[in-house]
């Protein structure tokens, strides 16, 4: 409790804060204050002490830039597979090839254990090709109503059926391909893990988004 009248810790502070001139006034005073090291218990001049939160604060900034070129380094690699995948779809020499050249670069650019794609829907002479089989009109369903990619556990997805190893997985993306952005799906692209902490529900899907949309864009192709 403070003393009515009594001057406090406070009022000396702002005092200091609004009085510039003060330690100019009273130099001698800077070499006499002894303060507490916070790396030890010896007393350090205000000096001193001002210089180790220099030091401090620059190892902070140091940190942070380090972080900051760590992320740069890593967008630009991403940036770069991206380039690599978008590049594979626009050579493609024929649209019926997209699909498994999409699954190729997909796993080898990004590491990705298994990818398959499914369509429908499609010019008729697309229908019998391996990618536009297989799917039910449950699952076409489902994908028209994702509005973001589908990130989280193998809860027993038809579309799991469609990777060459569907006992393996544990987690999975879902990724609607759509020609249009209001329109029904035509297809869905799935990726999956053996790993159920690769694809989470935390996840954002940004990247996985823009995926989709650059393989919707190739594959919209094949339709009539």
């Amino acid at each position: 409790m403070t003393i009515q009248g009594a001057i406090t810790e406070t009022d000396i502070a702002n005092y200091l804060a609004n009085t510039p001139g003060f330690f100019e006034r009273h130099a001698e005073l800077l070499s006499t204050i002894q303060l507490t090291s916070p790396h030890g218990h010896r007393a350090v001049s205000l000096q001193e002490r001002q210089m180790e939160m220099m030091r401090e604060k620059v190892k902070g900034l140091e940190q942070k830039i380090m972080e900051m070129i760590r992320h740069g380094q890593e967008n630009v690699a991403i940036a770069d597979r991206l380039h690599r995948f978008t590049r594979a779809i626009l050579l493609a020499s024929t649209p019926a090839a997209l699909p498994d050249i999409i699954v190729a670069t997909l796993r080898h650019e990004f590491l990705v254990p298994q990818a398959a794609v499914r369509l429908w829907n499609l010019a008729p002479v697309h229908a019998e090709k391996a990618f536009a089989q297989g799917t039910s009109e449950d699952i076409r369903s489902f994908a028209s109503s994702l509005t973001l990619p589908y990130c989280g556990l193998n809860s027993g997805f038809e579309a799991v059926n469609w990777l060459p190893d569907p006992g393996s997985v544990l987690s999975l993306a879902l990724v609607p391909l759509r020609a249009g952005r209001d329109e029904d799906a035509f297809g869905m692209l799935v990726l999956a893990s053996p790993d159920p902490a690769r694809y989470s529900a935390e996840m954002g899907t940004e990247f996985l988004m823009r995926i989709g949309e650059i393989t919707s864009a190739g594959l919209a192709r094949l339709l009539p």
